[in-house]
């Protein structure tokens, strides 16, 4: 079951007795839990119906005692255990699961892993609670959940804008959700999300980035490449070498792959590779000026400054240097 049809149970007041939230991708398991605190129960019943209690801090007896309490002056109470990954006690909650209260809804996050499958705790989940795992993002799902995040707001997004914003966030959903927020907030009328939104409102600048250095790579731009060196230099901050080198790798490989696709369309290729038409031109710019040999000598490079840029044959050389110096032999 998903995030959306568990809180669409919810609103519909279909409840199970036991909800149990678990995996690597806190911002699901925050998103339910804020829910189920604030949303569950109206206001006029929670004070008297809603326990919190933390994993780190909890004692087991009170936690059970709460959850066989019966509600006062409703239908249902609401019994949260935040950050469960803490709580010393799990096995206590073992005879509570197997047998839970009708009235009361237990809701439990355990963040940042999964409770053991060979367990008991996990089989009485699978049985009598409502289990729900996550799991984090693959980088290349990043751009379409980020677009449909947009979408959900009743907004539509720029390809430029997406991927500047993506690449300047990387897989943190929940501060994702807040910058895309935060530009929602200045837009004033308007319904799409520019990259000018994007330099003002994030702080990306859709001058010097890996975007631009990219391009300035494909069209073998090598005074652009410098100024853009040059800028993260000044601006550390800006594209870290570790964000930079996976990124232009990530490019070059999608690139090396379309040496195999001679005679399919673009629309067809871009999705083969799993991009953006709108960014086909790109790759097939790149390999029309470097063709195969040269894709395959920028990938062996790329590899070479990534491992130079963890010391491994280049001892104490600075990141800018590193980069200037590949830039130079990839447009050689």
């Amino acid at each position: 079951m998903s995030v959306e049809k568990i809180i669409s149970s919810w609103k519909k007041r279909q409840f199970k007795p036991v909800y149990w939230f678990e995996g690597e991708e806190e911002y699901y398991i925050d998103k339910l839990m804020d829910y189920a605190e604030h949303h569950i129960l109206p206001e006029s019943e929670a004070s008297f119906n809603l326990s919190v209690f933390y994993g780190k801090d909890a004692d087991w007896v009170a936690l059970i005692n709460a959850c066989k309490r019966y509600p006062m002056f409703a239908e249902k109470q609401v019994v949260l255990l935040k950050e469960a990954q803490q709580f010393r006690n799990l096995d206590k909650l073992e005879a509570y699961i197997e047998n839970p209260l009708s009235s009361t809804i237990l809701v439990v996050s355990y963040k940042e892993k999964k409770v053991d499958g060979r367990s008991r705790l996990a089989k009485l989940l699978k049985e009598k609670a409502e289990l729900y795992s996550t799991k984090k993002l693959y980088d290349n799902q990043l751009p379409e959940w980020t677009s449909e995040l947009v979408g959900s707001k009743g907004y539509s997004i720029s390809p430029k804008a997406l991927a500047l914003l993506v690449d300047h966030i990387g897989n943190d959903l929940s501060r994702m959700d807040n910058e895309v927020d935060k530009v929602l907030v200045n837009l004033g009328d308007r319904r799409n999300i520019t990259e000018d939104d994007i330099e003002r409102y994030v702080g990306v600048s859709k001058e010097f980035n890996v975007f631009e250095l990219q391009d300035a790579l494909v069209k073998k731009d090598l005074p652009k490449a410098i100024r853009i060196i040059q800028y993260f230099e000044a601006n550390p901050k800006a594209a870290p070498i570790q964000q930079i080198l996976p990124a232009l790798y990530n490019f070059f490989s999608k690139t090396y792959v379309l040496f195999g696709m001679a005679g399919m369309d673009e629309k067809s290729m871009a999705s083969a590779i799993g991009v953006n038409p709108f960014f086909m031109k790109d790759y097939s710019a790149a390999a029309r000026n470097y063709q195969l040999e040269g894709v395959e000598a920028v990938l062996l490079l790329l590899h070479e400054y990534n491992l130079r840029s963890i010391g491994i044959n280049s001892v104490g050389a600075e990141d800018a240097s590193l980069l200037k110096e590949m830039v130079v032999k990839i447009m050689a």
